[in-house]
């Protein structure tokens, strides 16, 4: 083990052994919710490790809470079961908190779990020589894990940037697993906007040829000019009111996770997850967690130059948001993530 990796590792275990002690403190608070249900939009995609990081290591229970997850086809399917009162919480993209509050409802984000996208688009290798770049994207089918979820949006703000228009090409819900690989692979679309670890399956098949990568600092700058929040925590607004300490157990646990993931190796990740999840491939799915530890958000906080990124990026997509006055202060409470950081 090298000095860096050791430091590292020492820096996590302080930050868990400081987030236990706060949590220890607030164990005298009641929780108004014990039993909670969580929605999600493809879990076993790594965009949303946290969330199954906190699950398998038994953060949540070390919180109190027992937190049934309900696994959607994608982001937006999710966010619609929080609209309709299905579901308590959800992990998705911080743009759905965004979209929320230009509709008049209030959704707010509690703790940041990816600092980068981490969404890949690429084309199908036998279109690569038709397509060699997003602008080419005109007419095509681009298979995303629904529409209107994050992959849906990226690709589409990949396209106004190249001088397209966002409904020039279809967008294909393809699911969040196998069927998304299979969809590729059967020339079902033209090009994917995916995650891992899809995008590693695809890659070692030599399915696709990449055109963006937004899993590191230097690829979501290329396309975003700078910061870009992924996945975060966000509920109502209301039910943040009326389960205070409910809402600091959960971002309690996700925190845990992310100090967890800030020195694991991808053979403790992969060893930590469901079997299924590595695809029948495990040396596949280490290559992916390696692709995306970066990824992750290292303070749960959502900077707000992200914030502006964000807003940026559905300004330029929707007609809707030209006008619209939204407060970026809105959409992301940090006092929880604070708290359980003491």
């Amino acid at each position: 083990m090298d000095r860096r990796t050791l430091l590292a590792g020492a820096g996590s275990l302080a930050a868990t052994a400081a987030l236990t002690t706060h949590a220890a403190a607030q164990t005298s608070a009641k929780i108004e919710k014990p039993k909670l249900t969580l929605g999600v939009g493809g879990k076993p995609l790594l965009y949303y490790l946290p969330l199954t990081i906190a699950e398998r290591r038994g953060y949540f229970k070390d919180e109190g809470l027992e937190v049934e997850i309900n696994d959607f086809g994608g982001g937006a399917k999710s966010l619609q079961a929080l609209i309709g009162g299905s579901v308590d919480a959800v992990t998705g993209a911080y743009e759905h908190t965004i979209r929320m509050q230009a509709k008049g409802q209030d959704v707010r984000a509690v703790c940041e779990l990816g600092r980068f996208p981490a969404i890949v688009i690429a084309v199908k290798t036998e279109r690569a020589g038709e397509i060699k770049s997003v602008a080419d994207f005109k007419g095509r089918k681009i298979g995303v894990t629904a529409p209107g979820s994050s992959t849906a949006i990226t690709a589409q703000y990949a396209m106004v940037k190249a001088g397209l228009k966002p409904n020039d090409a279809a967008f294909i819900g393809v699911g969040g697993g196998a069927s998304a690989v299979a969809a590729m692979e059967r020339g079902e679309i033209d090009a994917i906007s995916h995650l891992d670890p899809v995008i590693a399956k695809l890659e070692q098949d030599g399915a696709i040829k990449i055109l963006v990568d937004t899993r590191t600092e230097e690829g979501t700058k290329a396309l975003f000019g700078g910061s870009n929040p992924a996945a975060v925590v966000y509920l109502k607004g209301d039910f943040v009111a009326a389960n205070p300490n409910t809402t600091q157990r959960l971002v309690n646990a996700h925190l845990k996770a992310l100090h967890w993931l800030a020195s694991a190796t991808a053979e403790q990740v992969a060893d930590t997850v469901p079997p299924e999840y590595h695809l029948g491939d495990k040396p596949l799915y280490l290559r992916a967690v390696k692709n995306s530890l970066e990824s992750y958000s290292r303070t749960g906080i959502v900077p707000a130059n992200g914030q502006e990124s964000v807003l940026d990026m559905l300004r330029k997509l929707d007609p809707d948001f030209a006008n619209a006055t939204i407060d970026l202060a809105a959409t992301f409470d940090g006092s929880f993530v604070k708290r359980a950081a003491g």
